[in-house]
């Protein structure tokens, strides 16, 4: 990879430091005035970051009217990622999937949407009023996860709903996996529709192989990137990219500024200037470190009794995934666990799995990978001390190709609702979403009609130990909101 020097700059973060070498006497928001009055609890950790806490005083510029270091931190970020334009996201990339979905969507427009989607996708519809039709996903059963969409489902759907106004993928999945990609984007402007994506996963695929390529290069018109989950970034940091050709740009930007705040975190956005160097200037050494660093983690965990590591082409799932499965003797919960007590903390399990994620790394830099090998097998000999019978996992339910909700939102703002036993919901409606986090991929959705075998899946997931957000009486009582 040739380095990129124009990628070099850090405009908005060489503006905080001159703004820091001033002295400044602030006189203004925030109410820290650059870290002088703090807890003295935190003030030693918190004290050098509150330095750079500014606001939009000279020189600093504007996230909602820029015109100087943030216009050009984010010229800079389209120029690397050869987008139309590209913005700064503060509130992660939820924002940027809600603008989009809002920005493009209209009340009872038909979209096609994944169905392993985010739920900030779904909120967007929610926002929007408009028409999800889920799409099914390829269902692993070796490693008991979603994937993506098929082209072939794409096509049926096309067919089945041509007044469709937009498709809304997930590429890569949380595991990092991705297939069709060009493909589906490719069938879906055939057919005129705009394509969201759901990059969240792929902040780093602009450094090109060994990680896969971002929908961005395959015509995707809005892409939404987690700056933060894969590269060296704030938490919160993100990037929306607009496509050449894209519609609804300006609506989609009008949604945005409603939906960010009006306080943008300095910190944050220049870090998101700095992860954007960072990428940048990966050098073809940066890069063949971090995959032989990768490859010789993978072989030491593949010496380890009682796991498996998911092995798939570099093209289809990203080399910073790590999914590790038990056999079966023992939850990806009670792995994960284990791993907690010895202060090594995965990214999420499921029943089967954990997943960890791994750094981009530049020529010399360390990780903790001595660690992580030193305490996955010590974990696995404590899970092992006793003889268990293998467990059997649940299975995702096996629907309908392509689903609509039970009732329109529209609908579900004038319904009542109640709560019922989860075992007698049966043929219910759903009255609230229900995410197993992480990853934050709805199994129920507000609206949904309730399966027998949805609830039974959702008993095992229970009985397994997963974490949910929604679901307000549903692990203290095995209790679920319903319309009535």
């Amino acid at each position: 990879m040739k380095v990129n020097y124009l990628q070099e700059k850090t405009p908005l973060f060489d503006a905080l430091l001159a703004y820091v070498q001033e002295l400044p006497v602030s006189c203004h928001v925030p109410g820290h005035k650059n870290g002088a009055i703090f807890h003295e609890a935190g003030k030693g950790i918190y004290e050098q970051l509150l330095k750079i806490d500014a606001t939009e005083v000279d020189g600093l510029d504007d996230l909602h009217a820029p015109e100087g270091p943030i216009l050009e931190a984010q010229l800079l970020l389209s120029q690397l990622y050869k987008s139309d334009r590209s913005y700064f996201l503060i509130n992660g990339s939820t924002c940027g999937n809600l603008a989009a979905v809002m920005g493009v969507c209209d009340e009872e427009d038909v979209v096609l949407v994944q169905r392993n989607c985010h739920k900030s996708v779904l909120h967007g519809l929610m926002l929007a009023k408009a028409k999800p039709i889920f799409l099914k996903t390829i269902y692993n059963e070796e490693w008991g996860i979603a994937e993506g969409i098929s082209p072939q489902t794409v096509k049926a759907a096309l067919k089945m709903y041509p007044q469709a106004k937009a498709l809304i993928l997930t590429y890569p999945n949380y595991y990092g996996v991705g297939e069709y990609i060009e493909e589906l984007i490719t069938l879906a402007h055939q057919s005129d529709l705009t394509v969201i994506v759901d990059e969240a996963h792929g902040a780093h695929f602009v450094a090109g192989k060994p990680f896969m390529s971002s929908s961005l290069i395959y015509g995707a018109d809005y892409v939404i990137q987690s700056a933060h989950k894969s590269l060296p970034a704030m938490t919160m940091g993100s990037y929306l990219h607009m496509n050449y050709g894209a519609k609804n740009m300006e609506k989609v930007e009008s949604y945005l500024r409603m939906l960010q705040s009006s306080s943008p975190s300095y910190p944050i956005m220049a870090s998101l200037d700095l992860a954007r160097s960072f990428v940048g200037t990966l050098s073809k050494a940066d890069v063949e470190y971090t995959r032989e660093n990768i490859s010789t983690f993978i072989n030491q965990l593949n010496k380890v009794d009682g796991l498996k590591v998911m092995q798939r082409p570099e093209n289809i799932c990203d080399i910073l995934k790590v999914t590790i499965q038990t056999d079966g003797t023992f939850t990806g919960y009670e792995l994960q666990s284990k791993l907690n007590e010895q202060g090594v903390y995965v990214e999420l399990a499921d029943p089967r799995n954990i997943l960890l994620v791994l750094p981009i790394l530049k020529v010399g830099q360390d990780y903790s990978y001595a660690r992580i090998v030193n305490a996955i097998p010590k974990a696995v000999a404590l899970l092992k001390v006793e003889e268990r019978e293998k467990y059997i996992f649940p299975v995702i339910e096996d629907g309908d190709v392509m689903t609509e909700l039970a009732l329109s939102f529209s609908e579900m703002n004038s319904r009542q609702t109640k709560l019922i036993e989860l075992a007698l919901a049966e043929n219910y409606i759903a009255a609230e979403t229900i995410t197993p986090y992480p990853p934050g991929i709805p199994y129920i959705m507000n609206g949904e009609r309730l399966s027998k075998r949805k609830i039974a899946y959702l008993q095992n997931m229970l009985r397994l130990g997963a974490k949910f957000h929604g679901g307000i009486q549903l692990k203290a009582k095995q209790q679920i909101l319903v319309y009535i």
